[in-house]
C-alpha cells in the first residue's frame, strides 16, 4: 500500500465506553479523532471518483484462539481495496466479553490500495485499565468506514443518525471472532459416528446406524478466464482483464479435482462477457457472449462426464458490488444480462435488469435456477421494495445459499494457509429474520488460479450415501438445504431434532429437542457450541438459545428457526443449515410433529 499510514490508540483508562444497540456500533468520537490523523496525509493519492467493479474493500480481522508462550497475542487487521485508487479508511477494534461489555478499544486510520497492507497489534489480554481478563471467551470486533478522508469526516454524523446512504462514505463494514482466555474450555459433545465422505477412504464405513449421508466437500465461488478469473500465480493480484487471464474452466476444474474438493463452481461475472469489466463495449455481439457462456457449460458437463468423483458447475455471478449485490445463479441455462451494444443488441440470452432483484429472483424462478447471496453486505445490497437484503416470496424459493465466509478473491496462497478472511454471519442473521430459507456455504472466491487452495474452508453438501454426485442429486440437496459451511476440510457438522436434520422444516407441538454432532478427523476437539434462535420474517435480532450440544427447548407457538455453530480448538468454526419449526399451541393443535 503505497504511502499507508496506520495509528494505534486505546481507551482511556478512566473506563470503557458500553457497546450500543444491536450486534456493534462504532464509538463516533474515537474514529473521528482517527480522521482528523487520516486528513494530515496530505500526500496520499486519495482522489474521488465514480465507483467500478471490485471498487470495494476488503477488511478483514485475525486473531489467534489462544494466548500464545508469551501470554498475549498478534491482533492483525489486512486491508486491500483492488479497485485501484488508494482510498482512506478509519477503522476501530473492540474487545467485548460474553456480556458484550466493551474491555478493550484501538481506533486507527489507513490508506488501502491495491497491495494487501498488514497493521499488527501486540496486545496482552489487559482490559483498559491494564488489568488481567478473567478467563473466558471473548470476542474482538473490527469495524472499518471507507472513503476519501473529506468524505468520511463529512458523513460520519449521517452514519449517526442512520441515514448515510445518501452520503458517498459507506457504511460500516464489520468483523467479528471469538476467542479464548485462560484455560481452553471444551464442549460436551454426544458420541458421534461420522459420516462418510465422498472419495475418501479414511471415514468410509457401514452407515447402519448412522446418518444415511455422505458428505461432498466444494467451493461455490470462483472465477476463470470466461471473466476476470484465473490469473497466474506468478503475477495474479488483482482481477484480470476479461477474457485475458491465463487459465479457463476446464483448467479450473482439474485444478480443484486434484487438490481434493468434490465440486467446484466456474461462477463468472454476467456483465463481463463484452470483455469488459465496467461499462459496455460497443461492439460486443450477443454471439460471442452467448458462446462463451455455452462454451463454459460444455466444459463443464465434459469434465463430469470423464471424472465421476467430481462434479464440474458453471454458471453466472449476476450484479454488481456499488448499488446492487452479488449472487451467484446456479443451473442458468443461458446468460442472463442487462447490457446492450451499439446495436440495441442484448450481450446475452436473457434480459435481467440490472440491479432488479425482485424481478432477477422472479426469473430465476421461472427458469428453475437457484440462488446463492455472495459476500452479503448489511446495507446497500439485493434492494427490494428499497429495503436491503429485501424478502420476496419468489427470492426464498430460489436463494438456497448464503456465503458466510470468504477467503481473500486475490489470494495467491496455495497451501490452504490464506490469513485474509471476512465472516458474513451477521447478514446471514439477517437475511433468515427477513424470511429468506438459505443454509450456511463457505467459499473462496478465487480469481487467481488456486481453486480451492487458498484456505481449508468447504461447502458441505449432503447427499444420501451411495448415490453419485451428479447435478440432479446436487440439486436436490440444496434444495433441501442439506449443507453446512465450515472453515476446517476435516470437520462436519451435523445439527438435528430427533430424525429431522438441518434444512428440514416441520411441525412440533411439544418440547423441542435438538442435537449437535461434530467430528474431526484431524483431531481438534470442540471448544464452544452455540445453537441460535430467530423468527422468520420478523426482521428482528438472532439471539444465543443454547451454549450445549443437546439442549431441550420451549418454543413460544409460532414460526422459529435454529441453527448451530461449532468453535473449534484452534478458532475455525462451522455453521449448519437451520431447522425450521413451527411451533404449535398444544391445546389448537390439529395434527402434532407432522413433516410438511
Amino acid at each position: 500500500m503505497a504511502g499507508g499510514n496506520a495509528g494505534c490508540g486505546s481507551v482511556p483508562r478512566s473506563g470503557a465506553r458500553e457497546i450500543l444497540r444491536g450486534d456493534f456500533r462504532m464509538n463516533f468520537p474515537s474514529l473521528r479523532r482517527a480522521l482528523t490523523a487520516l486528513l494530515m496525509l496530505t500526500a496520499l493519492p486519495l482522489q474521488a471518483r465514480e465507483p467500478v467493479e471490485h471498487d470495494e474493500l476488503e477488511a478483514s480481522l485475525a486473531v489467534p484462539y489462544q494466548a500464545d508462550n508469551a501470554g498475549g497475542r498478534e491482533l492483525v487487521i489486512e486491508l486491500l481495496f483492488p479497485g485501484g485508487s488508494a482510498v482512506a479508511v478509519a477503522w476501530q477494534l473492540q474487545i467485548v466479553d460474553a456480556q458484550g461489555r466493551l474491555q478493550r478499544e484501538w481506533t486507527g486510520s489507513a490508506a488501502a490500495g491495491d497491495r494487501r497492507s498488514r497493521l499488527a497489534l501486540r496486545w496482552d489480554d489487559t482490559d483498559a485499565a491494564g488489568l488481567p481478563l478473567q478467563a473466558g471467551i471473548y470476542t474482538a470486533r473490527l469495524a472499518t468506514l471507507e472513503g476519501t478522508p473529506e468524505q468520511l469526516q463529512q458523513g460520519l454524523a449521517a452514519v449517526e443518525v442512520e441515514s448515510a446512504l445518501a452520503n458517498p462514505v459507506r457504511l460500516p463494514q464489520l468483523q467479528q471472532w471469538d476467542f479464548v482466555v485462560g484455560p481452553l474450555p471444551l464442549a460436551a459433545m454426544p458420541s458421534f459416528e461420522p459420516m462418510p465422505l465422498a472419495g475418501s477412504t479414511s471415514w468410509l464405513r457401514a452407515a447402519s446406524d448412522g446418518p444415511p449421508y455422505a458428505i461432498h466437500f466444494g467451493n461455490l465461488h470462483s472465477q476463470t478466464n470466461h471473466s476476470d478469473g484465473g490469473g497466474d500465480l506468478s503475477t495474479c493480484n488483482n482481477a484480470e482483464t476479461p477474457q485475458a487471464g491465463a487459465f479457463g474452466p476446464a483448467a479450473a476444474f482439474a485444478y480443484a479435482d486434484a487438490h481434493g474438493l468434490d465440486f467446484l463452481m466456474a461462477s463468472e461475472h454476467n456483465h463481463m462477457y463484452d470483455g469488459r469489466a465496467n461499462g459496455v463495449s460497443a461492439s460486443a455481439t450477443p454471439q460471442f457472449a452467448n458462446n462463451l457462456y455455452a462454451d463454459g457449460l460444455a466444459q463443464a458437463a465434459a469434465y463430469s462426464a470423464a471424472h465421476a468423483d467430481f462434479l464440474a458447475l458453471y454458471g453466472m455471478e449476476w450484479g454488481v458490488t456499488t448499488d446492487g449485490g452479488h449472487l451467484n445463479v446456479i443451473g442458468a441455462e443461458g446468460l442472463y444480462n442487462w447490457e446492450y451494444n451499439s446495436s440495441n443488441q442484448l450481450i446475452g440470452s436473457f434480459y435481467t435488469p440490472k440491479s432488479d432483484y425482485a424481478a432477477l429472483y422472479s426469473f430465476m424462478r421461472g427458469q428453475q435456477a437457484l440462488g446463492q447471496f455472495n459476500h452479503p453486505d448489511t446495507s446497500g445490497q439485493f434492494l427490494v421494495a428499497s429495503t436491503a437484503l429485501g424478502y420476496s416470496s419468489d427470492g426464498d424459493e430460489v436463494m438456497v445459499l448464503t456465503e458466510v465466509l470468504n477467503s481473500s478473491a486475490f489470494s495467491v496462497n496455495t497451501t490452504e494457509s490464506e490469513t485474509s478472511r471476512s465472516s458474513f454471519e451477521g447478514a446471514w442473521k439477517r437475511l433468515l429474520e427477513r424470511g429468506f430459507h438459505t443454509a450456511p456455504a463457505s467459499n473462496q472466491d478465487n480469481h487467481c488460479a488456486n481453486w480451492g487452495a487458498a484456505y481449508s474452508n468447504r461447502t458441505g453438501v449432503l447427499v444420501p450415501a451411495g448415490q453419485p454426485l451428479t447435478p440432479q442429486s446436487f440439486r436436490t440437496a440444496l434444495l433441501a438445504r442439506r449443507v453446512f459451511a465450515t472453515m476446517d476440510k476435516t470437520a462436519q457438522l451435523l445439527f438435528s431434532s430427533g430424525e429431522r436434520i438441518m434444512g428440514m422444516r416441520f411441525a412440533n407441538s411439544s418440547a423441542l429437542t435438538l442435537r449437535v454432532d461434530y467430528a474431526s478427523s484431524s483431531g481438534h476437539l470442540p471448544s464452544q457450541v452455540q445453537i441460535y434462535e430467530g423468527v422468520p420474517g420478523r426482521n428482528g435480532t438472532v439471539t444465543l438459545a443454547a451454549s450445549t450440544a443437546t439442549p431441550t427447548l420451549n418454543p413460544a407457538p409460532g414460526e422459529h428457526f435454529y441453527y448451530a455453530k461449532i468453535t473449534q480448538d484452534d478458532g475455525k468454526s462451522l455453521w449448519s443449515a437451520p431447522l425450521w419449526v413451527t411451533q404449535l399451541d398444544p391445546a389448537d393443535a390439529i395434527f402434532r410433529d407432522g413433516f410438511f
